[in-house]
C-alpha cells in the first residue's frame, strides 16, 4: 500500500550565525541552547543539533525540530502569507 503525505503548512526559519536569537525566540522557551555548531534543540524525540544552514521547523502542534536544507527543499515549497 502507498500513502501520500497530507499538505500541511508549517513555519520554518533558516539558522544562520546572524539570527541565533531569532531562532531561539521561534522555539518554545527553554528548548534551545546555542553552541559553536549552531543550536541544540530539545525536541519531543530528545536533543537534536541544528547546524548552521539547517532549517528549524515548527510543526502543526507547536513541536520544533531541525531539518537539513536538502531535505527541507525537497519536501517544502514557499506559500503566500495569509
Amino acid at each position: 500500500m502507498k500513502y501520500r503525505k497530507k499538505p500541511v503548512v508549517i513555519d520554518a526559519i533558516k539558522l544562520g550565525i546572524d539570527n541565533v536569537d531569532v531562532v531561539c525566540e521561534f522555539c518554545p522557551p527553554g528548548r534551545t541552547e546555542p553552541n559553536s555548531l549552531g543550536v541544540l534543540i530539545k525536541t519531543l524525540e530528545g536533543e537534536m543539533q541544528a547546524s548552521w544552514g539547517d532549517f528549524v521547523i515548527r510543526g502543526i502542534k507547536g513541536e520544533v525540530y531541525p531539518c537539513k536544507p536538502d531535505i527541507f527543499n525537497a519536501s517544502y515549497i514557499t506559500v503566500e502569507e495569509e
